[in-house]
């Protein structure tokens, strides 16, 4: 796509530091990284958001992520623990609009902080939403 800085570098049109790549996605090292080793999985074709992959990309997404996860671990980097955080549009804080999977490797005291403020609905609302959660996939299986 045209403007897509992610679709540049999947094309050799940019520069980026590579780590490793199936058929489908591609891996490569954050210019703008939470820690040191925080990469990015990318599908190859163009998809603005993970709701636009396709299964089989969402699967080597996944399966890309996870190795990338597995070899910081492996690396010797400073990592106690990861995160694995992705945007889907622009008010989830999606900022390039290419389905992008963060890898972020975690370590003890950096200065990486997510907070969240948990909220606790009664069971009753739950199984109303989880309702009309099945009947919206039963819609998209049709």
């Amino acid at each position: 796509m045209k403007d897509c800085i992610f679709c540049a570098i999947v094309a050799w049109e940019a520069e980026a530091s590579r780590v490793a790549e199936n058929d489908l996605c591609l891996a490569f090292l954050t210019i703008g990284p939470f820690n040191t080793g925080h990469t990015l999985v990318v599908p190859k074709r163009h998809a603005a958001t993970f709701t636009d992959l396709t299964p089989q990309e969402a699967g080597a997404l996944a399966e890309l992520g996870q190795q990338v996860a597995r070899a910081i671990q492996a690396s010797g980097l400073p990592c106690d623990g990861l995160n694995l955080w992705m945007a889907n549009g622009e008010v989830a804080g999606q900022d390039v609009f290419h389905a992008h999977l963060h890898v972020i490797p975690r370590a003890s005291g950096d200065r990486l902080n997510m907070q969240v403020q948990w909220t606790h609905p009664p069971r009753a609302v739950l199984d109303g939403v989880a309702g009309e959660l099945r009947a919206a996939m039963e819609q998209g299986s049709r």
